[in-house]
């Protein structure tokens, strides 16, 4: 007769907690390094020169003010990154959102109203997409 006996975990066999943190490190610094990455590709992807972009291409920088604000952040509530430019213009904040989307928006300006429709320059999703292929390999070998 086979018989079977159930020891109780020792210590370095199957410790949660220790599994648990490690895990939780590795998602931390996996995510931040791809944070990085999609972040560096937004960054390189905008060009700087005094005209505009065309129409679907990544953005022109005319300061370099778009450059400079694209950051990233791991979100541990949520257990992932966000990644993106901060606000730029404090009073509507929409300059980003315009870049990357397109869209109208509608202005008081000397007692007048005045429509600017901008076309879309999108620079993050492309350079979340050429980053994304990147990511299972990140994860390997992660936990330790």
């Amino acid at each position: 007769m086979i018989g079977m006996r159930l020891r109780q975990a020792q210590a370095g066999f199957f410790d949660r907690e220790r599994i648990l943190a490690a895990t939780t490190t590795a998602e931390r610094k996996v995510l931040s390094r791809f944070g990085a990455f999609v972040r560096q590709g937004a960054r390189s992807s905008i060009r700087t020169r005094k005209a505009p972009a065309p129409p679907g291409q990544p953005p022109s920088s005319h300061t370099g003010l778009l450059k400079r604000n694209i950051f990233f952040a791991f979100d541990r509530a949520h257990g992932g990154v966000v990644i993106g430019p901060v606000t730029l213009n404090q009073k509507e904040g929409m300059a980003p959102r315009l870049l990357e989307h397109g869209g109208t928006i509608v202005r008081r300006r000397s007692g007048r109203t005045v429509t600017n429709r901008y076309a879309p320059r999108p620079f993050m999703r492309p350079a979340f997409t050429r980053e994304l292929a990147s990511l299972p390999p990140l994860w390997r070998d992660s936990i330790r």
